[in-house]
């Protein structure tokens, strides 16, 4: 997949955006395959002979028990410790490993599940500075110990903790104390008003028991999370194998504290790329398929027994710039002015890259708020339509002229940049390629680099390592906060703001953002952030686009555990009721 997850801790992420992008998964992550909850209308694309209903292929007959379910990715993880993840392979094993506090319902809403670990909707304060955590007395850890307070206070203080550089510090720094009232209850007090919090805490923890004497310096290397026999879990399946760039194995916990699951067994498949993933989902090699290239769409509908559904979800891509000088020769930034990242918006065909890589199922944004949310600022922001000419004539302004290759020149340096990606992403390769060909239009050098993910996120993404990369942002939650990803506080490695950007204005209008919890004073404080990034530049925002989904003939659910797409983690959404035949 290759996204970063925004860690709202879980994180993802995506700004995967963490708030972590999840990495390529943060509130989001970075989302290698490639959460706002939109208004926008369905776009659903239904296929195979189970159901007519456009959201779901409805099963007939009654759940059996048992059985395998294979899902194919074309992204190891990197670890499955819910205090890190950052990227949307490691978000979506670890989302069959553990309960969260909280889940989302099919609107967004945070509320308490049957499997999630709290007993009830958290308990908020008047003045909204308090709240107060009620946990089921019956959830477990995989190993036999209860679940309880102490859980949830060791899990908080480490992701506040800058010793552990946890991805979602940027949500905690805002709390005050985490204390236990007693086993069963937790209550954190807040420094300040922090409208997205109950977001946050709709997230996994980890077991104290297990991790309490380890040293938080320690944490990110510590064997749980990339060791299946020494991670504890609380889910409804358990991790029992990973063979590395191969498969990761899940079974169904016999001692699951909560309903149990109908699928025996869970296996992430690792396919070198997408067009691979996809020809194993037609001869049935897998049951499910998160991100079939849009091109390949209508061949996998010639296979009847296989529904796709499609529609736009907490996604999108961007460019994004690097503005430490320690990442480039001779410690030059040709993208330093704000004229010269407009320049290169203006360049980029945004709108043909939609129509042709993505078919047409993109929607063109130029701030990182989701199209028809309710913190889209609309025409409050700069467009950035497809003008060569306009770039030229920027450039030129900013002091750029052309050599005798005809890439521009500035003060002995040329315009030339690396941009780098994550391997086997068939659409982020037709895009770099395409970014490729216009910037060289207007004079300026850009090289594409196709990187493995795993190893991407480690040595580039996360200490902010690189020069501009095309990523995107897996929104894990509906607030439009983007802290984490866009302020001068959250560098690496206690942060997602891995280019290294700083704007004071932008910094306080994030905080003014998420400080009332009225939603139109806030949406007018999204415009005024739509106003000043649109013009500054850290990112070139490119689009908000869908992942359609493939599922085999095997799967089966009811109507109300159909996949729900805009949703974080949407396409697993109420996988505990789902079942597979066995045949």
């Amino acid at each position: 997949m290759g996204d970063t997850v925004k860690k709202w801790l879980m994180l993802s992420l995506s700004v995967l955006l963490i708030g972590v992008m999840v990495a390529g998964c943060s509130k989001s992550s970075s989302n290698d395959n490639d959460v706002d909850k939109t208004d926008t209308p369905a776009q659903t694309e239904p296929t195979g002979d189970k159901s007519s209903d456009p959201a779901t292929a409805v099963a007939e007959g009654m759940p059996t028990d048992g059985g395998t379910l294979t899902i194919s990715s074309f992204s190891d993880i990197v670890s499955a410790n819910p205090l890190f993840i950052q990227d949307t392979s490691s978000g979506d094993a670890a989302f069959f490993m553990f309960a969260n506090l909280y889940d989302l319902d099919r609107q967004g809403n945070v509320t308490a599940e049957p499997w999630s670990l709290a007993s009830e909707k958290p308990e908020i304060s008047a003045d909204g500075k308090t709240y107060t955590i009620k946990l089921k007395s019956t959830a477990k850890w995989s190993d036999g110990q209860p679940v309880t307070a102490d859980d949830v206070v060791f899990t908080f203080n480490a992701i506040r903790d800058p010793k552990v550089a946890s991805p979602g510090i940027s949500q905690f720094d805002k709390v005050e104390a985490v204390e236990k009232v007693d086993d069963q209850t937790v209550r954190i007090t807040l420094k300040q008003v922090y409208a997205p919090f109950q977001y946050v805490i709709a997230s996994a923890i980890v077991p104290a028991h297990v991790l309490k004497d380890v040293k938080p310096e320690e944490l990110l290397k510590h064997p749980y999370g990339t060791d299946p026999a020494k991670t504890v879990t609380n889910g409804p399946w358990k991790w029992t194998e990973w063979k590395q760039k191969q498969n990761l194995t899940l079974e169904a916990d016999p001692n699951y504290w909560g309903p149990k699951p109908h699928i025996q067994k869970v296996i992430f498949k690792i396919y070198a790329d997408q067009n691979t993933e996809v020809q194993a989902l037609i001869k049935g090699d897998v049951d499910l398929t998160q991100a079939i290239p849009v091109t390949q769409v209508e061949a996998v509908k010639q296979k009847s027994d296989i529904n796709v559904v499609l529609e736009p979800g907490p996604l999108y891509e961007y460019v994004g710039f690097n503005f430490k000088t320690d990442n480039f020769k001779d410690k030059f930034i040709p993208f330093s002015t704000p004229k010269s990242r407009q320049a290169i918006a203006y360049a980029l065909n945004r709108q043909g890259m939609v129509d042709k890589v993505l078919k047409g199922t993109g929607k063109l944004m130029n701030a990182p708020f989701l199209p028809g949310s309710w913190a889209d600022p609309g025409d409050a922001v700069v467009n950035y339509g497809y003008d060569a000419e306009q770039a030229k004539k920027l450039l030129a302004e900013d002091g750029w002229v052309a050599g005798k290759d005809g890439i521009l020149v500035k003060d002995g340096h040329r315009f030339a940049f690396e941009l780098q990606y994550n391997a086997g992403n068939s659409r982020r390769e037709q895009v770099a390629a395409v970014m490729q060909q216009n910037l060289k239009d207007v004079g300026i050098e850009m090289t594409p680099k196709a990187v493995d993910f795993s190893a991407w996120v480690e040595q580039n993404l996360t200490p902010g390592k690189y020069e501009a990369v095309l990523l995107s942002w897996s929104l894990n939650n509906p607030d439009p906060d983007g802290e984490s990803i866009f302020s001068s506080k959250y560098f690496p490695p206690n942060g997602q703001n891995s280019g290294w950007y700083k704007n004071e204005k932008l910094d306080k209008l994030w905080v003014d953002g998420y400080s009332t919890v009225d939603q139109n004073a806030r949406k007018q404080i999204y415009a005024e952030v739509g106003k000043e990034i649109s013009t500054d530049l850290p990112y070139v925002f490119m689009y908000q686009y869908g992942l359609p989904e493939g599922l085999g003939p095997k799967i089966n659910y009811a109507k109300e555990d159909a996949p729900e797409p805009t949703l974080p983690y949407g396409y697993f959404f109420h996988i505990n009721n789902w079942w597979v035949d066995s045949k």
